[in-house]
């Protein structure tokens, strides 16, 4: 963490912190537990990361009126939720990945200021709060995914053990 860093920075990598987070909670876990429905609602580990790959392309992709590659389900469906269209854990994972990329990209190439809507609101909003909100939602859904994790082999934390 850049505790002395610019803004954009700061929030770039208390996103990246939580982008990380996700990202290990995965680890060492068979296919199977990665998609087991833990929650009444249906709640897996890969569900969480699939949504949040869909969420990174619509929030700093379409928002500020960049390329988002075609998906093959329906956010509008809830489809981002699960991992139950014939996906596999690696097309999932690989998803989450090129999202953050193209995510960063925007991040980098425009200030903190820049305008972008999103087709879904009646708004403007900048870069800035995308970035905050971002994190929010990120971090909501890694916390999910500490309880998820838990519930399935006993794993907890926020980043790997030193």
């Amino acid at each position: 963490m850049p505790y002395q860093g610019s803004e954009k920075e700061t929030l770039r990598a208390s996103l990246d912190r939580h982008r990380d987070a996700v990202v290990w909670k995965l680890e060492g876990l068979d296919d199977e537990q990665l998609r087991r429905p833990m929650t009444p609602s249906g709640t897996s580990l890969l569900g969480l990361v699939k949504h949040l790959g869909a969420v990174e392309y619509a929030w700093f992709m379409e928002t500020f009126g960049r390329e988002v590659e075609p998906l093959w389900f329906d956010p509008g469906e809830d489809e981002d939720m699960r991992a139950d269209q014939g996906e596999t854990t690696e097309q999932i994972v690989s998803f989450y990945a090129r999202a953050r990329a193209a995510a960063d990209r925007t991040i980098t190439e425009l200030s903190l200021d820049g305008l972008g809507r999103p087709s879904w609101r009646d708004h403007t909003v900048s870069l800035r709060w995308v970035l905050v909100h971002m994190i929010e939602e990120t971090a909501r859904h890694a916390g999910h995914m500490d309880i998820v994790r838990e519930l399935i082999d006993g794993a907890t934390g926020d980043r790997r053990p030193e």
